[in-house]
């Protein structure tokens, strides 16, 4: 009787976590929607705010009234700009992100075009950045105050203040241009395999994205191993007699780890702001380069399923962080 009572309990307690994550879910799903339409509506009416019509900046400042009269009626920039926003809504639920005005494309078919490519060099740049970081600042916080820990330190502090586009330009200069050992432009190629086979060239827009990352991510990991190494349990293993492989593998790296976990969720929507200064430089073919060229010729379809991009960005980040973490440390429940 006393095991179905406790196998009864289990099943309770598993139904309701599932209840509740799922309330969760649907919670986050609701903000979700409204964050995104936040920023659909901020940015839709601040482009209109700074130029009430896109017509004279594409079809060129010299353009005839009738001209541009005519581009408006065409393309629905004559009626009310709440008429527009919510036409605009109505074309997003249909997955219509708009014409591309300048290279007369569809802009959902830009961005799959490129995704894969912007989506290659974040996802590298960040699997860099945690390869290097997670040891790099165990090994800080093992030896403290030592004068491994105070170069480390002061390397890190000259990564995070320098701008993405400066570390890039440090980098062309010292390795394609002095020592000649690497190209200073990406990878040309149109397809993700192509970028894959072209991986030296690469290699230098992958450090500048990742080198920020490094030194922000390397602060946080010694940071929290310090905290971790002054906790209880920490002494209890070295009292059994554990060895300090076996502390810093099985006890001390998993909850070390969770500020980066976190770090790593927050970190996606500076990731796509930094593949526009990293593309830009590198001349990569990518999202970032596209809304570069997006914001020199004003086409505000492309600028507008940009940001829509970035709002999902902070959203999803999110989640992937809350999701993480409570996967990593089950203490924390969402």
């Amino acid at each position: 009787m006393g095991t179905i009572y406790v196998s009864y309990r289990n099943v309770a307690r598993s139904n309701v976590a599932e209840i509740l994550m799922i309330l969760y879910l649907a919670r986050r799903l609701g903000t979700a929607v409204i964050v995104l339409f936040g920023v659909a509506a901020i940015t839709f009416f601040l482009l209109h705010l700074i130029a009430p019509s896109p017509a004279q900046a594409i079809l060129g400042v010299r353009a005839s009234p009738q001209a541009v009269a005519d581009f408006n009626r065409l393309n629905g920039y004559d009626r009310p700009e709440v008429v527009q926003f919510f036409g605009y809504l109505g074309n997003l639920l249909q997955g219509d992100l708009g014409q591309s005005y300048k290279l007369s494309q569809n802009v959902g078919a830009l961005f799959a075009q490129n995704a894969g490519r912007s989506a290659f060099l974040s996802g590298a740049a960040m699997l860099l950045a945690v390869v290097v970081a997670l040891p790099l600042g165990i090994y800080q916080a093992m030896r403290r105050n030592s004068a491994a820990d105070y170069g480390i330190t002061a390397l890190a502090f000259i990564l995070y203040s320098m701008p993405p586009f400066f570390l890039g330009l440090v980098l062309i200069e010292v390795f394609a241009l002095s020592w000649k050992v690497l190209p200073f432009q990406a990878s040309q190629a149109d397809t993700l395999g192509g970028v894959l086979l072209d991986f030296p060239s690469m290699i230098l827009p992958i450090a500048t994205l990742a080198g920020v990352q490094i030194a922000q991510y390397s602060r946080y990991t010694r940071s929290s191993t310090l905290d971790n190494l002054a906790q209880d349990y920490i002494g209890l293993a070295r009292a059994k007699g554990l060895k300090e492989r076996q502390i810093l593998f099985g006890h001390l790296l998993r909850n070390s780890c969770l500020p980066v976990i976190t770090l790593i969720g927050l970190s996606m929507p500076a990731l796509l702001a930094g593949n526009l200064l990293v593309e830009t430089l590198f001349n990569y073919p990518g999202l970032g380069l596209l809304f570069y060229h997006a914001l020199q010729s004003q086409d505000y379809p492309i600028l507008l399923a940009m940001t829509l991009i970035g709002g999902a960005l902070v959203v999803v980040g999110n989640l992937v962080a809350d999701i993480a973490t409570t996967i990593a440390d089950p203490r924390i429940r969402l």
